[in-house]
């Protein structure tokens, strides 16, 4: 017997809309469908008539709502912004007590709190969830990152789990083959409540920051393999596919080796080669990297992969800068082979500094916020389904399942043996770059955030005279207890005398 009323909604049918509507129709859900564009609605329901759950198609918002079985839930996957409020503000008249109103854009998790609480005012529950894994993950199986009232998560937990992407209970790797109407049977799936209000949109965020810095770094590798090696696209591919099979087995990594394998269809030259070196972004790493900044949490390698971005996009002043501008002459000359093992280890030490950057930034912000955040859970729904997904994530989980409240990925045993053993490759890569003139801004700052990090004394110390000398900021003492501050009476500086 046909149901009456469809489980779940969704506002929105642009790709990732349709993508997400079409997975859980897979998983046996019956799904209304509403967009603003009646005629994309329309289109949609008549190219997918035949789904185990089966795709509702409605006309307005009214008829979308009436559609819905109580306690109703309506996912929008709308633009990030005013869309989202405009979307919420012409439901809210059409609630009822107890809906649940599920955000699955890449919102501001700040915006997220505040609907929660303008939302909570009326009755009405609100949940923001991070979705990741793009276009294919929408269909096949997304990371799903929950916030919100934890009721209403149980609410829509059945849906959540069903159409996240799943991953084998013991080895943590993605559970693959999902065709159309054929779905993941089994495994573990990649969602689990992650706390309060805006914590599952703060935790998405926090998963594009690091995903920033994974692509940075991956480009930089590139960049050197190029540069020191001379080596062409298509051999770099064939490194990058080796290292998918090792500690660096991921999804970023994977489709790298593709890319630079890749012809050009029309001019039959290496792909890469024919892409512009400019890189757009949506916001999310420099929301990423200002937050880092407000809380006072170092995450030097987030905020470089950001300023790449910025500094690709001047392309016609690098361009000019560049007949003007001139680097060093040196050339490697060493082994081919050995250069290839340091940049490989480089990578992955860089990476490790990166996503323990990544989850400083959560562990402060649970205490600005007051969430309870579980990073090994964390750590293990970005095993599949997300663009960071990868063997790495495993090590992560492990590190939290020996100490939840581990302080820093980097003193974990594995970590922390890991670097240990790499990092003069590490090093001896960042040496030749910046002898050779190739830019590693984010391989650089990883290093300097490794050796900041586990230096007893920095030179701060001399940053506090200075400011206590010409502001009276006051300093503390190495011989007094912390939290107490002196300050002295600095004589006037003595400056040079200026003959008239």
């Amino acid at each position: 017997m046909p149901k009456s009323h469809s489980d779940i909604g969704l506002i929105g049918l642009a790709v990732m809309g349709q993508n997400l509507a079409l997975n859980i129709a897979d998983h046996g859900f019956r799904i209304s469908v509403y967009n603003r564009t009646t005629e994309k609605t329309d289109k949609f329901v008549a190219e997918n008539p035949r789904t185990p759950g089966g795709v509702v198609g409605t006309k307005t918002l009214e008829e979308f709502v009436q559609s819905l079985a109580k306690p109703r839930k309506m996912i929008i996957l709308v633009q990030a912004g005013k869309a989202t409020d405009a979307v919420i503000d012409g439901l809210v008249p059409l609630l009822e007590q107890g809906d649940i109103v599920i955000d699955g854009g890449n919102a501001l998790w700040t915006d997220t709190i505040r609907r929660e609480k303008a939302l909570a005012v009326k009755g009405l529950r609100f949940i923001g969830s991070g979705v990741s894994g793009g276009e294919e993950g929408a269909r096949f199986g997304p990371s799903l990152m929950p916030g919100g009232e934890f009721a209403a998560w149980q609410e829509l937990k059945p849906i959540w789990e069903a159409v996240a992407a799943k991953v084998d209970a013991k080895t943590g790797k993605p559970l693959t083959g999902a065709t159309p109407g054929k779905p993941v049977v089994g495994g573990v799936p990649c969602t689990t409540y992650i706390g309060a209000n805006g914590a599952g949109h703060y935790v998405k965020m926090i998963h594009n920051g690091i995903e920033y810095g994974d692509m940075q770094m991956i480009c930089e590798a590139y960049a050197l393999m190029q540069g020191l090696l001379g080596l062409k696209a298509a051999e770099m591919g064939a490194i990058f596919s080796e290292w998918n099979a090792g500690i660096l087995d991921s999804f970023l990594i994977e489709i790298t080796a593709d890319i630079l394998k890749q012809k050009d269809p029309s001019s039959k030259k290496a792909f890469v080669d024919i892409v512009l070196d400019t890189a757009g972004q949506k916001g999310t790493g420099k929301w990423t990297s200002t937050n880092a900044l407000d809380m006072g949490v170092p995450a030097p390698t987030i905020a470089e992969a950001v300023f790449a971005r910025c500094i690709s996009a001047i392309k016609e002043e690098r361009v000019a800068a560049s007949k003007i501008l001139k680097g060093p002459s040196k050339k490697y000359r060493g082994s081919k082979q050995a250069l290839i093992t340091a940049i490989h280890d480089a990578l992955y030490c860089s990476k490790i500094c990166s996503y323990a950057q990544g989850f400083q930034l959560m562990r402060t912000a649970q205490k600005e916020y007051g969430w309870t955040l579980n990073f090994g859970e964390i750590s293990q729904i970005w095993r599949g389904g997300c663009i960071i997904r990868a063997a790495f994530l495993q090590k992560i989980t492990e590190a939290y399942a020996r100490n939840p409240t581990l302080a820093n990925l980097l003193l974990d045993p594995y970590f922390n043996k890991t670097v240990k053993k790499a990092q003069e490759n590490w090093r001896k890569v960042i040496s030749l770059a910046a002898e050779c003139g190739v830019a590693a801004p984010t391989f650089s700052s990883a290093l300097a955030y490794y050796d900041s990090y586990r230096s007893a004394r920095l030179p701060a110390n001399l940053l506090q005279a200075q400011r206590d000398f010409f502001g009276a900021h006051t300093y503390e003492r190495t011989d007094q207890p912390r939290g107490k501050f002196f300050h002295i009476d600095w004589p006037e500086p003595t400056r040079p005398q200026i003959a008239s």
